[in-house]
């Protein structure tokens, strides 16, 4: 777990990396070791998402990953056109650190809605080649109704929702910390523990 403190430090990290595109070698002890980070940017006030990228697995140092989550998220995420330079003044930046994912075992498929805690479990599916991951703030847009949930994590996945079923689909859970920015370089927030 990391302090508010720390938080406020990840959320600069990661502002400074997008308004820079270049990674700091420097970024304290507390930011060495090795998590998963999703790097979220959405418009201000609306709260539309503009960039979504990250990492989720502990691959790299949380202070490498969260800087170069932030650049592709701003600038990589093919969903979204990059973000101008003027535009990082209209955006807010959120930081998900992830716990490691775990995976959800299971005799039968019908059984994963009783295995995740709604509001809280981010997803990731895997059927071959495709995968999909839904952090836990998602869970909002779903009204904690698991099998939506469940059911979109597919089409993420780019899979029908007949693949929750399938016995090659696997799925890992995770939970995360969540630090943001209330406005555009403003008071940061912690807004959801693991």
């Amino acid at each position: 777990m990391f302090s508010l403190e720390q938080g406020k430090g990840l959320i600069g990290l990661a502002r400074r990396a997008a308004e820079s595109r270049e990674i700091e070698r420097e970024y304290g002890k507390n930011f060495e070791i090795k998590k998963g980070v999703f790097i979220t940017i959405e418009t201000f006030p609306g709260k539309e998402l503009r960039g979504c990228v990250g990492f989720p697995y502990a691959t790299l140092a949380l202070g490498e990953a969260v800087q170069r989550a932030a650049i592709s998220a701003a600038y990589e995420d093919t969903r979204f056109p990059p973000i101008e330079k003027e535009e990082l003044n209209r955006v807010v930046f959120e930081v998900s650190v992830l716990t490691e994912p775990e995976l959800i075992k299971v005799r039968d498929p019908k059984e994963y809605s009783q295995k995740i805690e709604a509001g809280k479990d981010g997803l990731i599916m895997q059927n071959g080649p495709f995968s999909g991951l839904f952090l836990p703030q998602v869970w909002k847009y779903f009204k904690n109704n698991k099998e939506e949930f469940l059911r979109n994590l597919c089409y993420k996945a780019g899979l029908t929702p007949d693949y929750i079923r399938d016995k090659k689909t696997k799925i890992w859970k995770f939970g995360a910390q969540i630090f943001a920015e209330e406005e555009p370089k403003g008071k940061i927030k912690e807004i959801g523990k693991v």
